[in-house]
């Protein structure tokens, strides 16, 4: 076998899975220490997100391709995993796979038809799907314990979704939550260093380069779509298992267009620019709740944001910071 086909295996191309185990580590260990009750909660959720903002990466970053439709895919995934949880009482780690993996088909669903698409029109369909979720989510409701398929309840009869025996209190679920994401974050870096990430990177310099290599284009194309889908589900469910419940006006198309805009803003090129985002979905506003300022002055933030990083910083703040340390360490070699 080539060279060319295989994977890579170098020490140096797996240190970037060292570096996240290490990073998420240390950054859990201090929020568990040093954050109290309402700040651990928005970091619970952020840290959830930044999930779902790895799963646009993979799709943009990796191949250029604008979905609009991901906080959807994480309403889906969070309506599963209740559903599973609530009609089966399985472990919430049982609930939370089916969680992803209904995403995931759902991702596939959505994305298939538009494989061929790009650009805008990648964009408009993948947002009117979003648009699509948030009315029957709107009808439906999100299974709160009640009977039947829909298992909806009554007034005082709702119930919450269990956390996992090994973290029902805040902290253990805190870093039980950070411990699936750097889980995630992990899978993503790894397909970025095999095969896929190389066949993503052929197909992102244009088609007719990747079929000429003798790249399947659809079929890697799927799979992004399916990871991105699967992240989002398994983001949907730590949310569900952090509040118990999910209301269905916090998953509006929106959210998606925020989604996507913050994981521009973050930096859709490196690990840690899906942390960033997330930090920023839900820590910023928090932040600002907690001086006083209403949350709804984040808008115009992250529109300043997104205009900044698209005008002067396309690769965003993790960007920024990659070519700092890049810089730093260039100067500690002379």
């Amino acid at each position: 076998m080539s060279s060319s086909s295989s994977p890579v295996t170098t020490g140096l191309s797996y240190r970037p899975l060292l570096v996240i185990v290490f990073a998420m580590a240390v950054f859990a260990a201090l929020v568990s220490l040093l954050a109290n009750a309402f700040w651990l909660s928005a970091t619970t959720s952020a840290m959830a997100l930044s999930l779902s903002v790895a799963g646009v990466a993979v799709l943009y970053g990796q191949l250029g391709l604008v979905s609009l439709c991901q906080f959807a895919l994480v309403g889906v995934g969070g309506w599963a995993t209740l559903r599973i949880g609530h009609a089966f009482h399985p472990p919430f780690e049982v609930s939370m796979l089916a969680g992803g993996i209904v995403a995931t088909l759902t991702g596939l669903l959505f994305g298939i038809p538009a494989l061929r698409l790009r650009g805008l029109y990648l964009a408009l369909v993948t947002l009117m799907l979003a648009g699509a979720f948030q009315i029957v989510i709107s009808a439906w409701g999100f299974p709160d314990g009640g009977p039947g398929f829909l298992g909806r309840a009554d007034g005082s009869g709702r119930a919450m979704l269990p956390r996992p025996d090994l973290a029902t209190e805040a902290v253990p679920y805190f870093l039980y939550c950070c411990a699936v994401a750097t889980l995630g974050l992990l899978l993503v870096q790894w397909h970025k260093i095999s095969r896929p990430g190389r066949a993503w990177a052929l197909i992102r310099k244009g088609e007719t380069v990747a079929i000429s290599s003798g790249v399947n284009v659809l079929a890697y194309k799927a799979w992004a779509f399916a990871l991105s889908g699967f992240l989002a589900g398994i983001a949907g469910a730590l949310l569900a298992g952090n509040v118990g419940q999910l209301e269905g006006r916090a998953f509006s198309a929106f959210e998606s267009l925020n989604l996507f805009a913050l994981a521009t803003v973050g930096g859709a090129y490196h690990w840690y620019g899906a942390v960033i985002a997330g930090l920023l979905l839900r820590a910023l506003p928090a932040l600002l709740t907690d001086l006083g300022i209403d949350g709804y002055v984040t808008i115009g933030i992250f529109g300043v944001a997104l205009f900044h990083a698209l005008a002067t910083a396309p690769t965003g703040i993790a960007g920024q910071i990659a070519t700092l340390a890049a810089r730093f360490r260039k100067g500690d070699d002379r």
